[in-house]
């Protein structure tokens, strides 16, 4: 990142906000009481000419995240002309190569975070605590009341700007596939079984899941607990339940009898995102398991194909009673910034601003209700079937868990991703993944 030749103090004068000149001077009390003088006002006028550099480490893998990413760089060109931004492609490794960055002094100006990124970087001191800046836009006033659980952290601080709202994991499938194999819809885990076993047996992979990140293998195994048991994996984490209770005994036993009968790919611990999704998207698996954020993809690459069920309960009456306990939620998280950047103001005005154009875009674009933060503008794009069906659910939806990334307890984070990927292996046995993760929960027996 090039270094600015001139003090940026006074700065963010300049950048005339969407809400018109009137609001130049709506910056936090760190631009000094003498930001609107006339010799500050020719200093900002001279940095006009100067262009910054800032470095931005992002999602961009796919339509969901690279098409609401290049609006808001668009956006941000017309709101200041001057920055430029350098993206680097978040990898695709549960926020590895951001925790090295960040070990060797080398995290860029602006970077999404989840909560575990929040929580380690708040202790080691690698991220920008954001409460000062939490009104540039009115940000603050433009989330939803029932999206502040994804502004504010546990400790009553902001860390970094969403765009998210609550998200959902759901079980898409080709109902192409169903229909010529002749396989009901899923409802029971014996039906589940039998759809396992027809596929397999007709050469197409049950369920394709990208098992080489951990965060897939723990929702998988939240979805089974969560038929018999709402709370799943945050009542493990606070240590309300154990691992060899018998909700969570049985899905555990339940994942270990379906992976040795073929729900998986082969080597499904190798497979990334892209291949998974490659598999479902050429009709070579019949289910695949993503977040709602799959779904204009998925209608994309398939069309009338595809759909999402309901996850399949333990019986015909655990299904109807936890239909609608969903898997997911929301936490803290969204585009964070570096402490150790040129100028933090900034860096936090550019977040704020990307954050905002984010979710706009996803709003009106890509018929996606569930952001954080309110839209003014029309949706431009109807929701998809799936979508619409989602957004009727909501109003429905008894319960949540959380994703992996949610989850707050670090020892624990780390042992359930590590026990639900190798139970994905088909050779890690039910005593032993519930051995392990008893390790890591409060009061286990």
């Amino acid at each position: 990142m090039k270094k600015l030749a001139t003090a940026v103090a006074s700065l963010s004068l300049v950048f005339v906000s969407a809400c018109g000149a009137a609001n130049n001077n709506a910056e936090p009390a760190a631009n000094g009481a003498n930001a609107g003088t006339p010799a500050a006002t020719k200093e900002a006028a001279a940095a006009t000419d100067k262009a910054v550099k800032l470095r931005i480490y992002a999602q961009y893998s796919d339509d969901d995240t690279k098409l609401p990413y290049d609006y808001a760089v668009a956006e941000l060109k017309k709101e200041m002309p001057n920055v430029e931004l350098e993206l680097e492609v978040q990898a695709q490794d549960d926020g590895q190569k951001l925790k090295t960055y960040a070990a060797t002094g080398n995290l860029p100006d602006i970077f999404q975070a989840g909560t575990d990124i929040i929580n380690t970087f708040k202790k080691s001191g690698n991220i920008l605590e954001l409460d000062k800046y939490a009104d540039l836009y009115d940000f603050k006033s433009k989330m939803y009341p029932s999206t502040m659980n994804t502004l504010i952290s546990e400790d009553g601080h902001i860390y970094a700007y969403p765009y998210a709202g609550n998200e959902f994991m759901l079980l898409y499938y080709n109902k192409e596939l169903f229909e010529k194999n002749n396989v009901k819809v899923p409802t029971t885990y014996d039906e589940l079984m039998t759809a396992v076993k027809t596929f397999t047996k007709a050469g197409i992979t049950p369920l394709s899941l990208f098992a080489k990140e951990k965060w897939p293998t723990v929702a998988l195994y939240d979805v089974f607990a969560t038929r018999a048991e709402p709370q799943g994996i945050l009542k493990l984490q606070s240590g309300q339940a154990s691992p060899s209770d018998p909700a969570y005994k049985q899905a555990a036993e339940e994942i270990y009898n379906l992976v040795q009968a073929g729900m998986l790919p082969k080597g499904a611990t190798n497979l990334n995102f892209d291949q998974a999704a490659s598999l479902f998207y050429e009709g070579k698996a019949a289910m695949f398991l993503n977040g709602q954020w799959e779904i204009a993809t998925s209608t994309e690459k398939l069309g009338d194909k595809v759909g999402w069920m309901y996850f399949p309960g333990v019986d015909a009456a655990s299904y109807e009673k936890n239909k609608y306990a969903f898997v997911g939620g929301g936490n803290p998280g969204g585009y964070a910034v570096n402490p150790d950047t040129k100028d933090p103001e900034l860096a936090a005005k550019v977040a704020a601003f990307i954050s905002l154009k984010y979710a706009e875009f996803k709003y009106t674009e890509r018929g996606n209700p569930l952001v954080a933060t309110k839209v003014d503008k029309p949706i431009v794009k109807e929701y998809p079937p799936m979508m619409k069906q989602l957004s009727e659910d909501i109003s429905k939806i008894t319960s949540t868990t959380a994703f992996d990334w949610g989850l707050s307890d670090a020892k624990f984070k780390a042992a359930i991703e590590d026990a639900t990927q190798v139970l994905m292996t088909g050779g890690y046995s039910v005593d032993d993944f519930i051995k392990d993760l008893s390790k890591a929960v409060p009061n286990a027996k």
